[in-house]
């Protein structure tokens, strides 16, 4: 069965522009203008200059939060995985996990603890497998698992947010749109990630009139609205140079505002890209109805949250979709696309692919080894043309092998060890 959409909980990749960021536009350039399914055909390795990035070492300090559901099983076969890649490659990677979401609320009684906080500040990099789960849904909303994913990213600033969507040519059947309609959608949904309905004050429930009434406070700043336009123009730059802008201003102050700075920095600063404007709902339909008219979108926190997952549903599994978060310094956090899935929990019918491709990325992006991402990305390719297949990109007479978690887990970490590593290009 397919993994349970009721717990798909996001995120997805980099930050650029302001010299102070992690990536530069180099790096940017080698995520966006890929040409393979999950990478650019030469990868890139990023200078150090005026980078707040982790140098190239010969041993990483990395953050594992297996999360709930589905995620500690996950998170082991990836740690076969990068064991496997450190052995054959020569450097080390000290893996130290820490509590998120409901085993953080089961253990201490707080989603993301200030232990985990801080242990996740000082790692090179932090890999999150998800979070989420029947049981705690009718907690007090401080303790439900995505308070601690909210407080994650609000705490270490992870304010951009990009998620690939591209079909890839071995699953095109497992989508659940025509071939016709899906064959070369490659979409970048760019979400802002600490603003918008889930951080804005005030908010809460309370009773009026003899009746209860709960409020949320849609808010942007100027600041934060021409922060992430500056980021989706410098990805739409490097991609087709077209950029679709989300919001509701027929309705909402906020999405007017939106629409006034987006559509002033794309204009002043990046006269290369072709922006449009499109209302929320209109966007809902129109990815299912013609995803190809696409390229890059950039959307507030909750049309993005909404939007992101139905783009990311074209490929035909979320299982597949690697993605990450950064902000303007420190650690960034890389994740699958996927939520917990609790209804396979502990059943070994989870892909870890998508997990281990974020730790490709986090291997590209936060500690200067893209040799050894390019490495597991040729590994999970390589995989499908195989024939091997999870339970959720299985498709009925299509003649490839159904495993386990534990067995696609193994088998990438096998191929890990025999492929023949590519050589990074230097930026």
């Amino acid at each position: 069965a397919p993994l349970d959409l009721a717990y798909l909980h996001k995120l997805s990749l980099p930050t650029y522009l302001n010299p102070n960021m992690k990536l530069s536009l180099a790096t940017v350039a080698a995520l966006i203008s890929s040409t393979s399914a999950f990478a650019p055909a030469s990868t890139f390795q990023r200078s150090t200059a005026a980078l707040d990035a982790v140098a190239r070492k010969d041993s990483y300090d990395i953050t594992l939060l297996p999360g709930d559901g589905i995620g500690p099983e996950i998170t082991e076969a990836t740690k076969k995985v990068l064991t496997a890649l450190c052995q054959r490659c020569g450097f080390e990677m000290n893996l130290k996990e820490a509590l998120i979401g409901g085993a953080a609320i089961d253990a201490v009684n707080d989603p993301f603890p200030n232990e985990s906080l801080e242990q996740c500040r000082n790692s090179d990099s932090v890999l999150l497998a998800c979070i989420g789960g029947y049981k705690w849904d009718t907690n007090p909303r401080e303790l439900r698992p995505e308070s601690g994913l909210l407080k994650m990213r609000k705490e270490m600033q992870l304010f951009a947010n990009l998620r690939p969507a591209k079909v890839l040519p071995q699953l095109i059947d497992a989508s659940t749109l025509k071939k016709e309609v899906v064959e070369g959608v490659d979409i970048m949904v760019v979400r802002e990630l600490t603003g918008d309905v889930y951080f804005g004050e005030p908010k809460g429930i309370e009773v009026r009139n003899g009746e209860r009434v709960g409020f949320n406070n849609m808010i942007y700043s100027e600041s934060e609205i021409e922060r992430i336009a500056r980021v989706a123009g410098d990805v739409a730059s490097k991609r087709g140079s077209k950029l679709c802008s989300i919001d509701k201003a027929n309705v909402l102050d906020v999405s007017q505002l939106w629409k006034e700075v987006v559509t002033e920095v794309i204009t002043k600063d990046f006269a290369d890209v072709e922006l449009s404007h499109m209302y929320v709902d209109n966007a809902a339909m129109q990815l299912i109805r013609w995803p190809k008219q696409f390229d890059t979108i950039v959307c507030g926190n909750i049309f993005g949250d909404i939007l992101s997952d139905e783009a990311s549903m074209l490929v035909g599994s979320l299982g597949m979709l690697p993605s990450a978060s950064i902000g303007e310094s420190g650690p960034g956090v890389f994740e699958p696309c996927h939520g917990s899935a609790p209804d396979i929990a502990g059943e070994n019918k989870a892909n870890p692919l998508a997990m281990i491709l974020s730790a490709a990325m986090m291997l590209k992006y936060d500690l200067e080894r893209p040799a050894e991402a390019q490495l597991l990305e040729d590994a999970v390719e390589a995989i499908l043309d195989q024939g091997l297949r999870t339970a959720d990109i299985k498709q009925e007479g299509d003649g490839c092998e159904l495993v386990g978690c534990v067995e696609m887990g193994a088998a990438v970490a096998d191929l890990v060890t025999s492929l023949e590593m590519k050589e990074a290009v230097t930026v």
